[in-house]
């Protein structure tokens, strides 16, 4: 009841009518309503593990957390109205990623509801992968609005839920884990109430955790591909899907399965030519994604010492190296003919994704839900902080790039050194 209680306060915390939640006041009231709840909802996470939360209780409460916020209007973020746009043209027979939605070519699409609300519409194409411009096209079939948009969403972030409590079970592990993807608040605000079509890549990441863990990789292969043709940062697990030992496949049909259903979703939208592509290289320059000023590492390093204009080059370099070295030892690591344990599955799908997430350091908090997923599997306080504390983005300005991400990243960092010393202690004792 606290959960429900809190997450209505929220709903309160937007005036109707606003595009956003109407104040600085109203935002800061929203965060402290969304930190209380992530706090109950810590609680919570406790007495799963411990086995005091009966799974139709988790089931209860996350089908009510999600009733609560779907009928209210996306007042958090405007992407969906992208969405809901690029679905729109699509059905007009025009593929999505040839005009900017300004464009002489699609007047007779623009009204005075959707259109107005469609950020960056004069100068950028679409982002989104193919993947996704099919669910757009998908569910504009069913109806042009913000709500089928966000129905979408919780439907998918309903198979995420069922797929870890069908892959916890698989695994002997209590389902009623599962609590710790559907109670927490960050995707019940950002896919019941925002729509973000995050929503669709962790549903998929969740069944291709399922197929590796059941030593399917055909399905694992092809999931995979369809999370990073929604949103392309699942590519990070790929050392986590492709194993050696693939369940008596031959080690190339795994990525020749993948490459290929990135291809042939590729070549539906291919006369667009490179822009295909979309808005990616426009976003990541708009973002300042190798900006000192934008990245939290390197904006905290900067108060220290003048940075030279490649260190935004250098530190990629080294995020991507250190990755792969990571990705490298995951993926030729052998594997007894029986499938992996789920602790070394989500372990390995946590370590990557969480690095990748902290390195990017988001300046937006949907960007953190997937990290609960392998969470459920493994479960980390870290991890529970750092996806809690995200909602602190939300009072963020941007012109501010150490005080608020320092309040979300320290603590992050302390906790996460405290799990890694706790484990190779444990280890140690073990062995002894």
């Amino acid at each position: 009841m606290g959960l429900l209680a809190l997450t209505a306060g929220g709903l309160v915390m937007h005036l109707p009518g606003q595009q956003g939640i109407g104040s600085p006041e109203r935002i800061a009231g929203f965060v402290a309503f969304a930190l209380g709840a992530c706090m109950l909802y810590g609680r919570a996470v406790i007495l799963s593990l411990q086995g005091r939360i009966h799974l139709a209780v988790v089931i209860g409460v996350a089908v009510a957390l999600r009733a609560l916020v779907l009928p209210a209007p996306p007042f958090l973020s405007t992407d969906l109205y992208r969405y809901v746009w690029d679905g729109r043209v699509q059905r007009a027979g025009i593929n999505p990623y040839i005009y900017v939605p300004a464009a002489p070519e699609l007047q007779s699409l623009r009204e005075a509801i959707l259109f107005p609300n469609i950020n960056r519409p004069d100068y950028a194409r679409t982002i989104y992968p193919p993947v996704a411009q099919m669910i757009f096209r998908l569910v504009a079939t069913v109806a042009e609005s913000p709500y089928a948009m966000k129905t979408a969403m919780v439907i998918f972030d309903t198979i995420t839920i069922s797929v870890l409590i069908v892959l916890l079970k698989a695994a002997g592990k209590p389902p009623a884990q599962a609590l710790i993807y559907a109670w927490h608040p960050l995707p019940v605000w950002e896919f019941a109430g925002n729509a973000h079509v995050d929503a669709a890549a962790i549903s998929f990441i969740s069944v291709a955790l399922l197929a590796a863990f059941a030593r399917r990789p055909a399905v694992a292969s092809l999931a995979l591909a369809g999370a990073v043709l929604v949103k392309l940062l699942p590519a990070i697990l790929v050392p986590v899907i492709w194993r050696r030992s693939a369940g008596g496949w031959p080690a190339w049909r795994g990525p020749a399965l993948f490459a290929a259903a990135i291809v042939a979703a590729y070549a539906c939208y291919a006369d667009a030519g490179w822009h295909v592509f979309g808005f990616l290289s426009g976003y990541a320059e708009e973002e300042g994604i190798a900006s000192e000023t934008r990245l939290y590492p390197l904006a905290l390093l900067s108060r220290v010492v003048a940075l030279p204009h490649w260190a935004g080059a250098a530190y990629f370099l080294v995020v991507a190296l250190g990755l792969l070295v990571i990705g490298a030892v995951l993926l030729l690591r052998k594997t007894t003919p029986m499938p992996p344990t789920l602790e070394r599955l989500g372990g390995g799908a946590l370590w990557l994704t969480t690095l990748l997430t902290v390195a990017l350091s988001p300046h937006y908090p949907w960007y953190f839900t997937w990290l609960l997923v392998p969470c459920c599997l493994r479960p980390s306080i870290a991890v529970i902080y750092l996806t809690s504390a995200a909602f602190l983005i939300y009072l963020a300005v941007y012109d501010d790039s150490v005080l608020w991400p320092s309040l979300i990243y320290v603590p992050f960092a302390l906790l996460a050194l405290r799990d890694f010393v706790s484990v190779a202690f444990l280890r140690r004792t073990q062995r002894s």
